[in-house]
């Protein structure tokens, strides 16, 4: 009896709760059907309330709050990253104004800190970079080279090869891994070729740019990041 009651209570709060107004978050969408209230299941179907299990509700209102303050969260952040882009441009249009040079061109990294020290911005700009066909003609030449090297090759080198080549879940190849390839040593006129083979490989397809928001207590202390992802933080 005490298992039932505890069992309803559960119930009924997680009704009360799901039904009450949650300050930021994300109402569900519900339906009343022949006089009963139904919340759409994850296969889309219509279903009542009062099969869903309790524990199932209050995880449903716990994602919705969070959601709930997340959303417009992210909205600001992404109106904080175009308006400091906005206002580091307009900064760089005033100075070439000053000295009465041509404003635009190639935008580069910047850093602007505040007259007391204390107080810093960093805009930078990062090549999105991607490999080409020829990245399987190297991999095709280094796996010649390691096959005649079977008797010589060191365990650590076949290691690094494959490290370098090997693809992430998300399909990218670890590009530091892969350049590292090329500071090796190795006069072997097949791996040379697969070293420029991997150069020419090297595609730029575009760039982006990030900004970076840093403090300190004093003029020669070290400067601590102002975390914005929410992962890192």
């Amino acid at each position: 009896m005490a298992d039932d009651c505890t069992k309803k209570g559960v119930l009924e709060l997680a009704q009360e709760q799901y039904e009450a107004e949650v300050a930021g978050g994300i109402p569900a969408i519900g339906k009343v059907i022949d006089g009963v209230e139904h919340l759409m299941d994850n296969k889309g179907r219509w279903t009542p309330v009062v099969q869903f299990k309790p524990a199932d509700l209050l995880m449903d209102q716990t994602v919705r709050k969070m959601l709930g303050f997340a959303e417009p969260l992210a909205a600001q952040v992404a109106r904080f990253r175009q308006h400091s882009f906005d206002d580091v441009d307009s900064l760089l249009v005033l100075l070439a104004e000053q000295y009465g040079a041509k404003a635009g061109g190639q935008k580069g990294n910047i850093t602007l800190t505040t007259v007391d020290g204390l107080m810093q911005v960093k805009v930078q700009v990062a090549d999105n970079i991607a490999f080409g066909p020829e990245l399987q003609v190297a991999k095709s030449l280094v796996d010649e080279c390691l096959k005649d090297w079977t008797d010589g090759a060191r365990a650590e080198l076949r290691t690094l090869v494959d490290r370098a080549f090997q693809v992430d879940k998300e399909g990218k190849i670890n590009r530091g891994e892969l350049l590292g390839l090329r500071r090796l040593n190795i006069e072997d006129e097949r791996w040379v070729r697969a070293m420029q083979a991997v150069a020419d490989s090297i595609r730029v397809i575009g760039s982006k740019r990030y900004v970076r928001c840093y403090r300190r207590d004093t003029q020669d202390g070290d400067w601590k990041p102002i975390v914005i992802d929410v992962a890192a933080s």
